[in-house]
């Protein structure tokens, strides 16, 4: 599933090719891409018809754009969702959920235009934002924005979801205070969004084999100075990934002009079983944990006493 760093990177995508323009007739191709919208795809059509784009946003893995209406178009890419910026008459993706027509303000309808490999070659005043999902567990929904915190806009339906470790507003002594009552392990605790956002699996164990925690150390025995190096780790290894375009692992995971991520390959942990540490040389395991796997070095994070999973 896309983390913060690839959630990001098709953000600042949309942001450069969807803000400012105007959105067209929209199509809902498959259902459950708005099974969330609880009044139907007709709505969530109507809903968008004709509003302008005035920005993008995210928090955490969900993105949304705002709308002229004081609407917000929310997005979580799921397993395999993609946003695709594309020319209008390129052809259909074959897992293609959702078209939403775009054009700038004021502008009208673009004639169908040749096919182009990239949205750069698209009329200056005709795009198309694409939703593509193969396994559907993605989704699209309209949603009203309510002040957050800092009284700014923020989806109805997001308000539990924690500000995340890049947010300016992040307060790390209000985590580290949080993160000590939770008793469980540190990874697990990583990974709730009401507590953080945007951590996921491989950036979980990144930042853990960066600050030496083993992931069932337990929370209770965090003092600051460990969860400053859990959120250092976890702050460095999230912007090394958005310099490289975030984890691509298959091509389930794209930016809006459908390339893939890099930092696959600057991994240090995860999904390196077997493989010896770039610190002690001690070969990666590979360990059970809520279903999925855990990747750590047994020498520089070994096991603590009492490990809470």
């Amino acid at each position: 599933m896309p983390e913060l760093p690839e959630v990001e990177v098709v953000r600042r995508g949309l942001e450069r090719w969807v803000t400012g323009r105007a959105i067209g007739a929209v199509t809902v191709l498959h259902p459950r891409s708005v099974r969330r919208h609880v009044p139907g795809p007709e709505d969530f059509a109507g809903r968008l018809a004709g509003r302008l784009v005035t920005g993008t946003h995210r928090r955490g893995k969900y993105l949304w754009l705002t709308l002229d209406s004081g609407d917000a178009l929310l997005a979580h890419l799921g397993m395999s969702g993609q946003l695709l910026v594309q020319p209008p008459a390129q052809a259909a993706e074959r897992h293609l959920r959702v078209r939403l027509p775009l054009r700038a303000a004021g502008a009208k309808p673009a004639p169908a235009a040749a096919p182009a490999e990239r949205p750069a070659a698209a009329p200056a005043d005709a795009v198309e934002l694409r939703f593509v999902d193969q396994r559907t567990f993605g989704h699209l929904l309209v949603d009203t924005l309510v002040p957050d915190d800092a009284g700014r806009g923020l989806p109805s339906l997001i308000r539990h979801i924690a500000r995340d470790p890049l947010d300016p507003a992040f307060d790390d002594e209000a985590f580290a205070a949080a993160l000590r009552r939770r008793r469980t392990g540190v990874k697990r605790a990583l990974l709730d969004q009401s507590l953080i956002s945007g951590v996921g699996n491989i950036y979980a164990d990144e930042a853990l084999w960066r600050a030496r925690l083993h992931w069932t150390q337990p929370t209770e025995t965090l003092d600051r100075e460990r969860v400053a190096a859990v959120l250092a780790a976890a702050r460095e290894v999230m912007r090394a990934a958005l310099a490289e375009g975030g984890t691509s692992f298959d091509s389930l995971y794209v930016n809006v002009n459908g390339e893939s991520g890099y930092f696959a390959r600057g991994l240090r942990a995860y999904g390196r079983r077997d493989e010896p540490c770039e610190r002690c040389g001690t070969p990666i395991r590979r360990e059970v944990f809520m279903n999925r796997s855990s990747f750590s070095c047994p020498t520089c994070q070994p096991t603590p006493d009492g490990a809470r999973f």
